[in-house]
């Protein structure tokens, strides 16, 4: 049987103090919901009482019943010059009806000095008196020590005293916090260490990314005993961001024998952590590590070919275990292997007159300034048409794009007439910008047509001018990323034109999506 680590996950509170991060009730809910799938001990809810949305939270977390979460409330000790039952604040813990409470208080004393202007003893006394009158009124309460590696350093025998006090006043569990996160991974370890062997409830961590060591902090206080990790969904947060989980859980699980989630969850990680982006409205890091789109991706050829041959001798884990793929990566240093690797679905080992013709084409392509690494359903495109498997669904006869200014407001319409079979839609619609009106006159036009393509959305457009010593002459390299609920893809458009280069792209995505529909029925 494999040790437990619990998993206590703040994306709600920790993570939503992220620059640009904002979560509307209903994305609240659905994080939860998302994290009870797939398995973690803890989600820290926020903190009732401070804003209107978490006091609506909590009214609507009440009635749900989970698989696996305890749903945890926020927030702190008591106020100085106020008994603990007196304190509004925890008050709204209490009525927040959670079993269990997370309660943060001083243990640097520099803090307590400064920032609350109390003397020691008395922020003692504060933290006594919450975690008491929390646990008589039944419910289970974790000590957040804040800045405790901070106040360690500078104070040991008074930080030790703080957790002592939450001890003996009857505190569930300890979080050894790094609240400014500069402490160093072999640091963490003594000090967990040291902690370890004068509280007897689990201690916990909870680290912060300021000095790009939450991860390390993480993993380095477990080897110093502690049992509970906390963090954030892609490691969002305030400043530099918290510890992220999607890297510590595959971590503590496939490298150091520990159990975090059920191993069939596991498998989940990469699209649980997708759709915190997704919700979170940032376009997913493609290097991050183990849930990133190129954390196995393989572009040389050798590497490529020892992947094809053994995956351990450029994989440092099976991808498939946390839900990711492999990708092998088209570009100026592929070979066959690469072709044959990448098309394996389509069998072309039997038909290598189709690999040379593939190849051919990629180099040729890649001469006008195409790139394919992070345009995937391009190239799907391109194998489907060299071997006689695609299917021309729409033609585009021509299009229009006027760009006009309207008062003080510039206004982008396309035009665009499409067929398909022996039908003729002729469509305008205005837009964002250029891109937006073809896009939308594109998908008015075919909507009729084939109506999954609403489903199909624009995630990510960059553009790329290729030979910037021509100036607003030079070609341009446009790469699309677009979804639907069960993948991304990218395309790629190449033009003297920016428009053409987006259309090129915009009409591979399209392409992809249909062929796909007809080939899978979603």
């Amino acid at each position: 049987m494999k040790e437990k680590i619990e998993i206590y996950d703040t994306t709600l509170r920790d993570g939503a103090q992220g620059e640009a991060i904002s979560f509307t009730l209903k994305d609240k809910l659905s994080i939860v919901n998302k994290l009870d799938e797939f398995g973690i001990d803890f989600v820290e809810g926020g903190w009732p009482g401070s804003n209107p949305k978490d006091i609506a939270f909590f009214k609507k977390i009440k009635h749900q019943k989970f698989e696996n979460i305890k749903v945890v409330a926020f927030g702190s000790t008591r106020r100085k010059n106020l008994t603990a039952d007196k304190d509004p604040f925890l008050k709204q813990l209490i009525d927040s009806g959670t079993e269990y409470i997370s309660i943060f208080g001083k243990t640097w004393d520099m803090h307590v000095r400064e920032v609350f202007k109390i003397s020691l003893d008395e922020n003692l006394k504060m933290i006594e008196d919450s975690v008491k009158f929390i646990k008589s009124k039944g419910k289970k309460v974790f000590f957040d020590a804040e800045h405790f590696f901070d106040g360690y350093k500078y104070n040991p025998e008074y930080a030790l005293k703080t957790l002592l006090v939450a001890e003996e006043a009857g505190a569930d569990k300890i979080v050894l916090c790094d609240t400014n996160g500069g402490t160093l991974p072999f640091e963490t370890e003594d000090i967990v260490c040291a902690v370890s062997k004068r509280i007897k409830i689990m201690l916990g961590i909870h680290t912060h990314n300021d000095s790009g060591l939450a991860v390390a902090n993480s993993i380095l206080a477990v080897k110093g005993g502690a049992r509970h990790i906390q963090g954030t969904m892609n490691g969002i947060g305030e400043r530099c961001g918290n510890a992220d989980l999607a890297i510590i859980i595959p971590i503590l699980q496939l490298k150091m024998g520990y159990s975090c989630v059920d191993e069939k969850k596991l498998t989940y990680l990469t699209e649980v952590s997708r759709y915190i982006y997704e919700v979170s409205n940032i376009i997913p890091p493609n290097s991050q590590p183990f849930v990133g789109k190129s954390a196995f991706a393989h572009k040389g050829g050798v590497h490529v070919d020892a992947v094809n041959k053994n995956p351990e001798t450029y994989e440092h884990i099976d991808p498939a275990k946390i839900g990711n793929e492999r990708r092998i990566l088209l570009s100026e240093l592929s070979g066959k292997g690469t072709i044959l690797q990448k098309t394996r679905k389509y069998n072309l080992d039997k038909t290598p007159e189709h690999i040379k013709k593939i190849l051919d084409k990629i180099v040729t392509l890649e001469s006008e300034g195409y790139q394919f690494e992070a345009a995937d359903a391009s190239f799907d495109i391109i194998v489907k048409k060299t071997i006689g498997e695609y299917q021309k669904l729409f033609t585009v006869e021509g299009f229009r794009v006027i760009i006009e200014k309207r008062g003080k407001k510039v206004v982008s319409e396309a035009t665009v007439k499409v067929s398909v079979d022996k039908y003729t839609e002729h469509t305008a619609s205005e837009g964002n910008g250029p891109v937006n009106a073809l896009d939308n006159a594109l998908r008015k036009a075919l909507l009729k047509f084939y109506p999954e393509i609403a489903k199909v959305k624009l995630i990510d457009y960059r553009v790329r001018i290729l030979h910037p010593e021509e100036a607003t002459a030079a070609a341009t390299r446009v790469i699309i990323e677009s979804a639907d609920e069960n993948e991304t893809w990218g395309t790629i458009g190449v033009s003297e034109n920016i428009i053409e280069a987006s259309l090129i792209a915009l009409l591979d995505s399209i392409d992809y999506k249909l062929h796909k529909t007809r080939k899978t029925g979603v």
